[in-house]
């Protein structure tokens, strides 16, 4: 499976930057909410949600309620005893009744908190599972005061997956050579092997199929009576009571539809919950990328497949959102250029798109995150992900403004232009360019790269296996960096600086080579894809422009720094990158792939990792970034009708998520 999404490096990719050019129309608000072990929670603001209609206000409260009913199906795919985890700790700690300062229970709260964070017991990151720094003796005495009925049957799992460093310990393995679902974590499979999955999904798919489902999107595997079989996700199926409530609500949604068609591919989601039949889901995505009229938008199902080892079964996720009709004005000319972009680009004709077809981008306010999407979040959507509806009906890629403005807001003052940035004049274009560039990225990377491009025919779209994410994901960034320095961005009037691009350019090599670093543990390998990508393509141009030094890693002070001494050359550079990955998508060259993230993209270099997590100690920056949501409340009258809906955003962190779990858990009733 293709899979498109940029996740933003929060406190590195946003850090260094101000807002001039963002809008202003929100009150000011308190964007920090929470800080614990390596993340800060932020709010994030849903400027227009007022000015919307009373329908459209419905639409949009019926969609969070969908939204938020999905949340226990992420924690269970995350890792099996995801729920009862959750529910056991948020006992001990709502049942806690001894002195808060106590070291184990701060402690305790704090491992309460990442794991909410992670949607379960594994660092939603580095996929590593959090480490308790409370005691088993703390642990015990706390399940011993609970009530019999709070203690779960799976007690003794529980604890061994709290406090044995080697149970379950990693929720997604991508180490070249292992058996990558024995040695993961998540609860996609049970009981089978790589091998015996592999082997499955040869044997059923139809090869000669140019228009193949995307096969086990919403499948779990297992294996019955010792045949491999597939469980599927869907009402009467596996996870049938949330998926019940989900759908129960987005009827309601739809009865606020704002068109017909909206109102069909609100029922053809329905349909596909129903049947669990992905050529439904086929059906749906091709009306949902064919709605461009409606202002009020969602994604809501099992749509991206980072957490499944082999890149197939996708997990559970939803975004509800409306469009921000001034800003889209910079993605629809973006969009509508498209073939221009497509004909231009450095990679060799046979694998471009002779016609572009349905391109559309637009900006969007965010109005609630959940499942795959919440507390972390992506700042850029292109979907659908099935190569041949892209090819065929198009796509529809959104930018997530007011989430990048809560994190840009979140980040001014923190020191980080002054510990990596040695250059004056570096900085001033910092300030000036990167936030527009940054967004201008992400457009080029979701709307033009992921929709960019063609497989040769018969090529599997699942040829690049386990490092197809990667490969996608630097795909996208080279096509977005590559036309960053075009006149194209001046002609068009997005930018009015030729020179504006040098400062995405020069934060993406700073944040690929070194402070991305600071998100990795001391002697751990690069494992996430968007961090294998980001380091692939910077080691890479790195490497290939060493003869003529166009960029180099220099030594001042005792500190390293980036320094770009060509920067044409360097474009030039990411097209050759671009040009190579693309053919390797095209032709399904897994070899090649292979070795181009496993040479750039995993090893860590020891001494300059230590230097950039000593450097980042001084400085008050979370390496990971997430968001409490908005609140939704409807307003009624005496007769029980919604006459309003009012949103505020006043609730803080464990208090969401202990409120989620009261009124959202379908599955742990």
């Amino acid at each position: 499976m293709a899979l498109f999404r940029t996740i933003a490096a929060a406190g590195v990719a946003l850090a260094i930057g101000t807002s001039a050019l963002m809008a202003k129309d929100t009150k000011k608000m308190n964007y920090i909410v929470d800080r614990f072990a390596d993340i800060e929670v932020l709010r994030y603001p849903v400027p227009g949600f007022e000015e919307l209609s009373l329908n459209q206000k419905k639409l949009v409260y019926y969609l969070t309620e969908a939204a938020l009913a999905g949340r226990d199906i992420l924690w269970d795919q995350n890792n099996r005893y995801n729920l009862d985890l959750r529910k056991l700790l948020e006992n001990i700690y709502s049942n806690y009744d001894g002195a808060k300062d106590n070291p184990d229970f701060k402690a305790f709260e704090t491992y309460l908190k990442q794991v909410e964070f992670g949607n379960g017991v594994h660092h939603h990151y580095s996929m590593d599972k959090f480490v308790p720094e409370f005691s088993e003796e703390f642990f015990d005495a706390q399940v011993s005061k609970l009530p019999a009925l709070k203690r779960p049957a799976t007690l003794d799992s529980l604890r061994r997956l709290v406090f044995d460093p080697a149970f379950m310990a990693k929720k997604v393995n991508q180490a070249e050579g292992q058996d990558l679902i024995a040695t993961s974590a998540t609860n996609l499979y049970e009981g089978v092997t790589q091998k015996e999955v592999e082997d499955f999904y040869a044997a059923i798919k139809d090869t000669t199929d140019v228009t193949p489902i995307s096969y086990g999107l919403n499948r779990r595997v297992t294996k019955e009576n010792g045949k491999v079989v597939e469980q599927t996700y869907k009402m009467g199926g596996l996870y049938s009571p949330a998926i019940e409530r989900i759908v129960a609500n987005l009827n309601q949604a739809a009865m606020y539809a704002e068109n017909d068609k909206q109102r069909r591919v609100i029922k053809s989601l329905i349909k596909y919950y129903m049947t669990g039949d992905l050529k439904d889901f086929d059906d749906y995505s091709i009306l949902w990328v064919d709605d461009t009229d409606s202002r009020v938008d969602f994604i809501n199902g099992f749509i991206e497949s980072y957490d499944d080892p082999l890149g197939m079964t996708a997990n559970w996720e939803s975004i509800v959102n409306f469009k921000n009709l001034d800003a889209s004005h910079r993605t629809e000319v973006i969009s509508g250029n498209a073939q221009w972009f497509e004909d231009h680009s450095p990679v060799d004709p046979r694998f471009r798109k002779e016609k572009v077809k349905g391109v559309t981008a637009k900006v969007i306010t965010a109005a609630i995150l959940a499942g795959d999407s919440y507390p972390a979040t992506p700042i850029g959507i292109n979907l659908p992900n099935a190569n041949w509806i892209r090819a065929a009906h198009g796509s529809k890629s959104v930018t997530l403004e007011n989430i990048t403005q809560a994190y840009d807001e979140a980040s001014h003052g923190n020191g980080f232009n002054e510990e990596f940035v040695p250059d004056a004049s570096m900085r001033k274009l910092l300030d000036d360019y990167l936030f527009i560039t940054d967004n201008l990225h992400t457009d080029l990377h979701e709307c033009l790269g992921h929709a960019s491009g063609q497989l040769l025919p018969g090529v599997d779209p699942d040829a690049l296996k386990a490092h197809g994410s990667t490969l996608e994901e630097a795909r996208a960034d080279l096509f977005a960096l590559y036309y960053l320095a075009d006149d194209k961005l001046i002609e068009l009037g997005l930018l009015d600086n030729p020179d504006a691009y040098k400062a995405q350019y020069y934060k993406y090599l700073l944040n690929g080579l070194m402070t991305q670093l600071m998100r990795i543990e001391p002697g751990k390998d690069v494992e996430e894809a968007h961090m294998r990508n980001r380091k692939l393509i910077c080691e890479w141009v790195l490497e290939k422009g060493a003869s003529d030094k166009v960029v180099e890693l220099v030594k001042e002070g005792g500190k390293t720094y980036v320094k770009v001494n060509d920067y044409p050359r360097l474009r030039e550079l990411f097209g050759e990158l671009l040009a190579e990955i693309q053919r390797i998508k095209s032709e399904g060259d897994y070899e090649a792939g292979r070795d181009l993230v496993e040479k750039y993209a995993v090893k860590v270099d020891p001494e300059l990792h230590k230097e950039v997590l000593d450097r980042y100690s001084h400085l008050s920056i979370a390496p990971y970034r997430g968001f409490v949501n908005p609140v939704y409340t409807p307003v009624k009258n005496s007769r029980g009708e919604i006459i309003d809906v009012t949103v505020s955003y006043d609730e803080d962190y464990i208090p969401q998520m202990l409120r989620y779990s009261r009124d959202y858990s379908p599955l742990t009733r």
